[in-house]
């Protein structure tokens, strides 16, 4: 007697059997997508970060050695549904060197902090025109990664009133220009 046999006694058929177990694993599935979804939704798995830049306090700075640099405000934002450990902050930039910083920055739920960071221009003809990513590495309740974040452009004013420029071409602009003004020195 094989177990079909067995099952047909208590009236259950194989097919019946097969229909129960497809109806498991497709509710199963569902189930696990539908979490995944929530969890992503949230924040959990990538943090939902926006930034920007607090133009306002950017200044040249030439050490002795002929170094020019600036420190930027950077305002970061989570805004997602869970908190998230910040581990480091980085770009690859022609023209602009972030100077890495140790430290870790725990971003609670529609937290809004400040961090302050040093960046060296090595070239100011070279910083790109067009609005590039800046990275965030960071760890979640599920792990860790990292995101790349576009921040948009800047309204700088001139004689043809407010144009829009690409905020690292903005900073390059604006302590390039700077360091060069006979009022500066």
């Amino acid at each position: 007697m094989s177990p079909d046999d067995i099952w047909r006694q208590f009236g259950i058929t194989t097919s019946h059997i097969q229909r129960k177990r497809v109806k498991m694993v497709v509710s199963g599935c569902l189930s696990l997508a539908l979490l995944a979804a929530a969890m992503s939704w949230s924040g959990a798995i990538t943090p939902h970060i926006s930034w920007s830049l607090s133009g306002f306090f950017v200044h040249a700075d030439v050490d002795e050695n002929g170094v020019l640099s600036s420190t930027l405000d950077i305002d970061i934002e989570n805004g997602g549904l869970t908190p998230f450990t910040l581990t480091d902050l980085t770009w690859e930039m022609p023209g602009l060197r972030l100077l890495p910083a140790d430290e870790e920055i725990t971003m609670a739920i529609g937290d809004f902090q400040t961090v302050r960071r040093r960046v060296v221009i090595t070239d100011c003809a070279a910083v790109p025109y067009e609005p590039q990513p800046v990275r965030f590495t960071y760890t979640t309740l599920v792990g860790s990664g990292s995101a790349e974040v576009t921040w948009g452009s800047w309204q700088l004013t001139g004689p043809e009133g407010q144009v829009p420029v690409a905020w690292q071409r903005a900073v390059a602009v604006k302590v390039c220009n700077e360091a060069m003004s006979p009022e500066w020195s």
